[in-house]
Parts: structure tokens; C-alpha cells; sequence
């Protein structure tokens, strides 16, 4: 299908809920999405696509055809969206890259001597699953907290194949392992270690605590004083593991805290884990920048918590979600839970969300690089401006002081950075006054007659002119173009009272604000200083030489050699007007002073 032809099927589609499947030339689906209204949403691909963010744009480029399914509600649209891009795995859906699950423990006594092993979903098999305790981390931990407490084996060697076949590894030297592969460690003293963690792993602390110290006072009783110093150190550990509350047997965290941070190009989707008000596990995703983030964050926790198929008690979230209540109908009707989700506005929750963000934030900032946040900022800038990102600006600026040494500069930044031999600076002519509009009109009119006659160093085409002023000097570097039969995308740059662009400005009047995005707003600062900072530094010097030289560089016969003596030896323009011939003829040829003294008596006179 055509472009115009998908438009006309788009806004044929009927203001009913439904989900709308995009596909390619090959028939692939690229993506699926939801919608209140299917006309209003599906329509918005196909209307302005300059106001798409880049991934939006090659997305739509690539549909060849689209197919809808109206629902009967929009539950059932929000059903339908999370099981196709299950089946699907669109390319162009924000999509978790580990929908693994959280993985559990698994204990079987019935072996000879069994092993605690970790696993991502539970089976039929007549073994013992505890969990889930969280991410893979957390998991790993609670092993390794068991392991170290009750002097488990962390090795590969196979029981009791291997008892008694070599000597104890470094575990078992650096008092971690009990070492059970050696001879006189009896299966029944292991069966029974086992069992005091089968009662950890269900939280009976107090239990395996008791146990542990009814074996120590009879070990003492007997005299057998080693095992007795050996079972309280075990005694201690236990009751260490208890208190931190590393396991919570059976569950998932009671909180989860779901955080968003992005910055110029990337995006993160974080999620802390929290029981009992302790932090078990962080858990992130990084992505490109999404066009909508309530969009990105309500896409990813479907996945999330519907492939893991556990949810907390509560989700504290970051903003607002459109389809909040209908994703808690849904994770009640497939998990059997209905969680409390909630933007929290007071307290120590919404420090838990801050936390949460930040965290998001690093990790977005931390996989973006210098080059990807200049791109993704042009980018956004050229969304902002309803136009393609402007690889090539240049900008121009007038300086002047009370209508002396009139001068302008053009600057040019190529791909987000200055491009300093495109740097360009113009002596205006025939201006005995100041007039910003007139000077603004003549260098640019100059600036564009070379790139026209195709001059070296003017025959790049910009992208995006930026004037410093506004609407109206916008409107007369419009005009210059025009008299030239050109047309380039052209702003004013208005400032706030701090001399900084706050917004640019059409030729027509129309501001559009940059001041409330961080990124564009220093990239236009950073253009607008060094704007100014070229335009001032060239006055300055045509000043600096117009005050020291313009007399001098009047008089015939006085070259530089020679103003560069008289400066020596008088030390000012004032010094020499006041010296008589016989004092400029002892530096000078009598030719050359007379001159000099002819020439400044005579402007006296």
C-alpha cells in the first residue's frame, strides 16, 4: 500500500478500542500497539511525520500494511496488545531483553545426597521449590549465604562418587566448606546439614537455631570441645543469617519501586525490590529514547511482571499511567494477585521513587556516549523546529559601538560542534549609522551572494540560519534571501534578561520555547556565545587599530617602520601632535616630519 492509501485506510478505522498490527513488505510484524480509539491513534503514524522522533520515522516507512482487531474493550485491547507482542517480538516495541523469569531454589531429599540447585521455573518433579527471592542476583546470594553458614560444598564434585578420591580444596582450608568429600564424613551428618537448610530456605531460623545449639551443649557434654566450638560458630552464623532476612521464603518482594531516567538518546526502566523495608535487588532495562515515556514505562511493566509471572503487594511508580487499573484487572485475572499500584506524593515513598529514578538516571547516563547525546540533541531540536536535524548551522551576529567599526560574524557548527574554518567575519560598508536591520540584511545578502557564484569556503549550505534578534531581524535575513531567489529555514534568537536564549522565533512571530529542555537549551547557548564572542573580539581589534593608527595611516611618506618608531619614541597619537619639527626631525628625514607636523597643524588649524 501506498502512503496516501494507508492514511485513507487509517481514517476509515472506527472510534472503537481495539489493537492495530503493522506490518512490513514481507509481511513480518513490526509492530503492535493499543489504542482507545483506534481512528485517533492509528492516524497520528500517517499525519505529521516530521514531528516523529527518528525511530518513529523509519518505523512508519517501513509498513507496507496494517491490520486492526477491534475489542470489545479496552481491557480486552490491553489482553490482546500484552499476548501478541509476546508472540511477535516486534522490532520496534520497547522489549525486555531477559523475560526469563525469577529463578528459584530447588532441593530434592530424596537423593543420597542432594543439592541445592538454582532454577528458573518449577517443574512437576516431586522436588522442593523455594522462591522466588528476586533477580538472579539475589538468588546467587541467598546460595552463597547458605552455603557459607552451614559449610556446604560449592564445588562440582559428585557424591559419593568422589568422597575420599583427592584432597580438600581451598574452600575447605579457608574454614568454607566442612569437606564432606573427605573420608569420615558421614552421609547421614550431610542428610542432616540439608535438612537444616530445607528449614532456612522456609525461615524457620529459630528452629535450625535450636537444633544447632542442642548439638553443641551435647558435643560439650561428651568432651568433644572441637565440635563444640565448631557447631557454635555455625550457631552464630545461622542466627547472623536470620537477622539480615536475607530469604523470604515463598515470596517476592512486598514493594516494588519502579524508577525512569533518560537523557538525550537513551532511557531506563528500573525496578528496585524491597522487603520488610530492606532493598533486595535492583533490576534495569536501557533502551533509545521512546517519543512518549507514561507509553515506554506501561509497555515494559506488562512484560515485566507478566513473564515473571509474580507481582508485589504494591508498585509505587514514578508518574502517572494511563491503563494503570486495567493492567491491575489484568495481573489479578492471570496471576491471581491484584497489586496496589500508586504514585506516591508525600513521605518516604516518594524518596523510595527518587531513589528509584536516580538510579534509572545513572544507568541511562552511563551507556550514553558524547557523540549519541550532540545527535539525539539535533535531533530533538530539529522535532522542535518541525524539521530534519540540522547537521550544518550558521549563525550572525553585529557588533558595534556607536555606529563605529560596524562589523558582523558567522559562525557554523557542524554536527553540534564548532566548525571553526567555516567561521566567517564581514566588515560592513556604507553604514555611517547605526542600523542593526540594515547591517543584518548586507552580510547576510553578502554571506549568500558568494555561496550563490559558488566562492571557496561559502559554498556549504546551511541547514538552519540562526540571527541573533528577533522576529524582525529574522524577517529582514528572510528578505535577504529572498533577493537572492534562496530559501533556508531561518530563527531569531530571543533572549531572556540574562542575555541567554530563551526561545527562537519564526519570521512569522511564532516563539517556540527551549528553555524547558536542557540539552537544546546550552546547544543554542553554546551557538549564541561564540557568536557573539567572534563578532566582539573582531570589533575590539578593528577599534584597538582604528585608535592607535588611523592618523598615522593618513600621512604619505609614514610607513609602518616608521609609525612604529614615532609610537616608540612619543608613546601616543596625543605626543606626536604636540612635538615640534625640530623634535620629529631628529627621528625622522626632514621630508617625512614636516610632513607629520603639516599634517596635524594643519587639522588644528
Amino acid at each position: 500500500m501506498t502512503f496516501d492509501e494507508l492514511k485513507e485506510k487509517a481514517l476509515s478505522l472506527p472510534y472503537a478500542p481495539g489493537v492495530y498490527i503493522m506490518r512490513d513488505q514481507t509481511d513480518k510484524v513490526i509492530y503492535v500497539g493499543k489504542a482507545k480509539k483506534l481512528k485517533n491513534r492509528v492516524s497520528q503514524y500517517f499525519q505529521d511525520t516530521a514531528s516523529h522522533t527518528p525511530k518513529t520515522r523509519i518505523m512508519v516507512s517501513k509498513i507496507h500494511h496494517f491490520d486492526v482487531i477491534v475489542a470489545a474493550s479496552e481491557f480486552e485491547a490491553l489482553v490482546l496488545e500484552c499476548s501478541l507482542i509476546k508472540r511477535y517480538l516486534p522490532k520496534y516495541n520497547i522489549l525486555l531483553k531477559d523475560d526469563k523469569g525469577y529463578p528459584y531454589l530447588r532441593l530434592d531429599m530424596r537423593e543420597v545426597y542432594p543439592r541445592i540447585t538454582l532454577v528458573s521455573k518449577l517443574s512437576d518433579d516431586g522436588a522442593e521449590y523455594f522462591g522466588p527471592f528476586g533477580g538472579r542476583s539475589v538468588t546467587h546470594d541467598v546460595m552463597e549465604a547458605l552455603r557459607l553458614t552451614l559449610k556446604l560444598p560449592g564445588c562440582h564434585l559428585q557424591f559419593p562418587r568422589d568422597v575420599g578420591k583427592g584432597r580438600p580444596c581451598l574452600n575447605y582450608h579457608m574454614n568454607q566448606c566442612a569437606g564432606w568429600c573427605q573420608e569420615g564424613k558421614s552421609c547421614t551428618e550431610y542428610r542432616q546439614t540439608m535438612l537444616q537448610t530445607r528449614e532456612l530456605l522456609r525461615g524457620n531460623y529459630k528452629t535450625v537455631a535450636e537444633d544447632i545449639r542442642g548439638q553443641m551443649l551435647a558435643a560439650a557434654e561428651n568432651l568433644e570441645f572441637e565440635l563444640a566450638a565448631s557447631l557454635r560458630d555455625r550457631l552464630q552464623a545461622v542466627e547472623n543469617l536470620g537477622q539480615k532476612q536475607l530469604v523470604t521464603a515463598g515470596t517476592l518482594a512486598d514493594t516494588d519501586v519502579i524508577g525512569y531516567g533518560e537523557t538525550e538518546a537513551k532511557a531506563c526502566f528500573a525496578v528496585l525490590h524491597f522487603s520488610g523495608g530492606n532493598l533486595l535487588d535492583k533490576e534495569y532495562e536501557v533502551f533509545p529514547r521512546p517519543d512518549e515515556k507514561t507509553e515506554a514505562v506501561s509497555s515494559l511493566m506488562k512484560q515485566f511482571y507478566l513473564s515473571r509471572g509474580l507481582v508485589p503487594k504494591r508498585v509505587l511508580l514514578p508518574f502517572p499511567l494511563e491503563d494503570a487499573d486495567l493492567f491491575s484487572q489484568l495481573l489479578e485475572q492471570q496471576l491471581g494477585r491484584l497489586p496496589k499500584l500508586s504514585v506516591p506524593q508525600r513521605g518516604d515513598n516518594v524518596r523510595l521513587v527518587e531513589l528509584a529514578c536516580k538510579n534509572a538516571q545513572e544507568e541511562a547516563e552511563r551507556v550514553t556516549g558524547k557523540d549519541e547525546r550532540v545527535s539525539a540533541t539535533l535531533v530533538l531540536l530539529g522535532k522542535m523546529l518541525r524539521m530534519d536535524p540540522p547537521m550544518r548551522i550558521e549563525s550572525f551576529d553585529i557588533s558595534n559601538i556607536s555606529g563605529t567599526d560596524i562589523v558582523a560574524s558567522m559562525v557554523v557548527f557542524q554536527s553540534g560542534r564548532p566548525y571553526k574554518s567555516g567561521y566567517k567575519r564581514f566588515k560592513l560598508e556604507g553604514l555611517e549609522n547605526q542600523d542593526d536591520y540594515a547591517s543584518m540584511h548586507q552580510v547576510v545578502k553578502r554571506r549568500f551572494a558568494h555561496y550563490k557564484t559558488g566562492d571557496k569556503g561559502f559554498d556549504a549550505a546551511p541547514d538552519l540560519l540562526l540571527i541573533d534578534g528577533g522576529v524582525n531581524h529574522a524577517k529582514t535575513a528572510v528578505r535577504a534571501l529572498g533577493e537572492l531567489e534562496l530559501a533556508f529555514p531561518v530563527f531569531g534568537m530571543v533572549k531572556d534578561d540574562r542575555h541567554r536564549t530563551r526561545a527562537l522565533v519564526t519570521p512569522e512571530g511564532q516563539e517556540i520555547r527551549i528553555d524547558n529542555n536542557q540539552a537544546v537549551f546550552s546547544l543554542i547557548g553554546n551557538i549564541q556565545e561564540e557568536t557573539h564572542r567572534f563578532a566582539i573580539t573582531y570589533h575590539r581589534g578593528l577599534r584597538s587599530k582604528r585608535l592607535r593608527y588611523s592618523e598615522l595611516d593618513e600621512i604619505p611618506g609614514i610607513g609602518p617602520k616608521r609609525k612604529q618608531e614615532l609610537l616608540r619614541q612619543f608613546k601616543s597619537i596625543q605626543a606626536i601632535r604636540q612635538a615640534t619639527l625640530p623634535e620629529l626631525e631628529r627621528l625622522l628625514p626632514k621630508d617625512a616630519a614636516a610632513a607629520v607636523y603639516a599634517h596635524f597643524h594643519n587639522t588644528e588649524s
